[in-house]
């Protein structure tokens, strides 16, 4: 079983920076994707940010040039550096992984979601 615990969500100004980090208790192994996701009152949660085991990124048009996904895989941790923060990043945000098992299933876990608040 993988736990994904979140930290670095606060409020902050728009234009700021915030740095989230994902740390996963348990082994991630083999073929896997560690990604971000946010969700907003009344919308549908949405990818933000991805990476595979292998390094291959993938971004939301709405971040693109202002997020960055890293990951360290010795640690089992991955980072979402935030810049020029919006009013309309405001959101929860969770840690997935996903890993892929050797015949192909699919195991996904999410984290608890934490808070980011831009104010305007």
């Amino acid at each position: 079983q993988v736990q994904l615990v979140e930290s670095g969500g606060d409020l902050v100004q728009a234009g700021g920076s915030l740095r989230l980090s994902c740390a996963a208790s348990g082994r991630i192994f083999g073929e896997n994707t560690m990604g971000w996701y946010r969700q907003a009152p009344g919308n549908q949660r949405e990818m933000v940010a991805s990476i595979t085991s292998g390094g291959t990124t993938s971004y939301a048009d709405s971040v693109k040039g202002r997020f960055t996904i890293s990951r360290d895989n010795a640690k089992n941790t991955v980072t979402l550096q935030m810049n020029s923060l919006k009013p309309e990043d405001t959101s929860v945000y969770y840690c997935n992984a996903r890993v892929t098992l050797s015949d192909r299933t699919i195991l996904t876990f999410w984290g608890q979601g934490i808070q980011v608040t831009v104010s305007s």
